[in-house]
């Protein structure tokens, strides 16, 4: 049963000092984060009052401002109000989506700028039986099935072990003001469907059910924990990060289940169980993208990098390059230090087979050259992979190319024999690497 000296009690479920803590409410005008916002005011915690006014519903949707506004002002609880407007672009689909993530865009900036620590929602036990159900209805697995969480990035919800039928009682008992929204009636959506027609036969069935499914919930969770614990072990021995992004022990992976593969993979964007498969029956040098990273097959290993990284190693602009007074070239004086480590040798050029200006520019398709002690002209993709140059180092790559854009030489790696100067050259142009 909800009571105020107990409501304490669930927040020390979570914070070690509730009391030293900053809070703001997402509160919308009905029964349950009303209770919620009446309990904060009665404990005596610190926090403000957060609502969104859609404007979806006519004068419904500005009762409800109202009931929350007149609330905070007569309580000396300061509000902060979105009322949405012609700007906030509604879509066609998906209104519930859109209406979530505007409101959490909402909370996450008077966060930010009043300095609160943690955002509260009213979320009860059977807001967790409409989602497990929906999410059992997509095959998500136990990461859906566990249910919303308690405490999570930030987010505090206090209320998830309280059934909707003791948040009614609680707040007749303490003559709290509410508003119902009409349209939560409608099945319009799947949870709505649920809630009006599903849940009620299968209270039913059994007068314990929501009580017992808290508790098969709970346990469900403490498996995830446990899972999610194995995960995270097994991570720390498979993936290691370094300066360009993630190495992944691909073989060692490939030992493990479908299960840990995807759960591994999940956390850089791979969702897809068939793409995942394809990673590991895929040869070297294939690519794979997500919405986050790319994955190169390197040999071993399995090479990330933030997509945002790869868009940088691939810029194709050129640097133009100037002879200086000694008729030299020095690289190290168009590049910066981070995009190249200097070596102590020279390339000598016969200048007068040579069409100016020079340029140092990234890898183009099917650039080619005939580097000097091989016999033969060599595509650089090639060069880069007989030579076991990296993928991630071969994306940082600069060549030096002529005017005509013929590669002189693969920096610092090879010079083209073509062009290169002999004994009997003349007009001989030094590049210092």
């Amino acid at each position: 049963m909800l009571k105020i000296q107990t409501f304490k009690g669930y927040l020390n479920l979570f914070l070690t000092d509730p009391d030293q803590s900053t809070f703001l409410l997402a509160v919308s005008g009905g029964a349950d984060s009303m209770t919620l916002l009446y309990l904060f005011q009665k404990t005596g915690l610190k926090f403000e009052v957060a609502h969104v006014n859609y404007k979806l519903r006519g004068e419904e949707s500005d009762l409800d401002q109202k009931l929350v506004e007149d609330f905070c002002l007569n309580n000396s609880i300061k509000f902060h109000l979105y009322e949405v407007s012609e700007k906030d672009r509604k879509p066609e689909n998906s209104i519930q989506n859109w209406a979530r993530d505007l409101r959490y865009q909402f909370f996450r900036n008077i966060q930010k700028s009043e300095k609160l620590e943690y955002l509260v929602t009213a979320h009860h036990l059977n807001d967790q039986l409409e989602t497990f159900l929906i999410n059992l209805s997509k095959a998500s697995g136990i990461r859906g099935l566990a249910g919303i969480p308690a405490n999570e990035n930030g987010v505090l919800r206090p209320l998830l072990n309280v059934s909707k039928e003791e948040i009614y009682s609680f707040a007749e008992e303490n003559n709290i003001t509410f508003r119902e929204d009409a349209s939560n009636k409608k099945n319009d959506y799947l949870r709505n469907f649920i809630r009006n027609e599903i849940a009620p036969k299968l209270f039913e069935t059994n007068s314990h059910f929501l009580q017992n499914f808290g508790k098969s919930l709970n346990y469900l969770n403490q498996t995830k924990q446990f899972v999610d614990q194995q995960i995270s072990d097994l991570e720390n021995k498979l993936v290691t990060k370094n300066d360009s992004g993630f190495l992944i022990q691909k073989e060692k992976l490939s030992e493990q289940t479908d299960f840990v593969k995807f759960e591994i993979l999940r956390k850089f964007g791979f969702e897809d169980e068939k793409e995942i498969a394809k990673i590991f029956i895929t040869e070297n040098g294939k690519t794979f993208q997500s919405k986050d990273y790319l994955l190169t097959i390197e040999r071993n290993e399995l090479v990330l990098v933030e997509n945002s990284k790869v868009k940088n190693l691939s810029d194709t602009d050129s640097i133009e390059l100037t002879i200086d007074e000694k008729n030299e070239i020095v690289i190290t004086d168009f590049l910066e230090e981070e995009d190249y480590k200097p070596k102590n040798e020279i390339w000598k050029f016969e200048a007068s087979n040579l069409s100016f200006p020079l340029k140092l520019r990234r890898k183009q398709t099917d650039d080619l050259f005939f580097p000097i002690g091989m016999i033969g002209k060599k595509k650089i993709s090639k060069f880069f992979k007989d030579e076991k140059i990296p993928i991630l180092a071969r994306q940082k790559i600069w060549l030096l190319c002529d005017g005509k854009n013929n590669v002189l030489g693969v920096v610092p790696y090879r010079q083209d024999v073509r062009f290169s100067a002999d004994e009997k050259t003349e007009n001989i142009l030094k590049v210092k690497l």
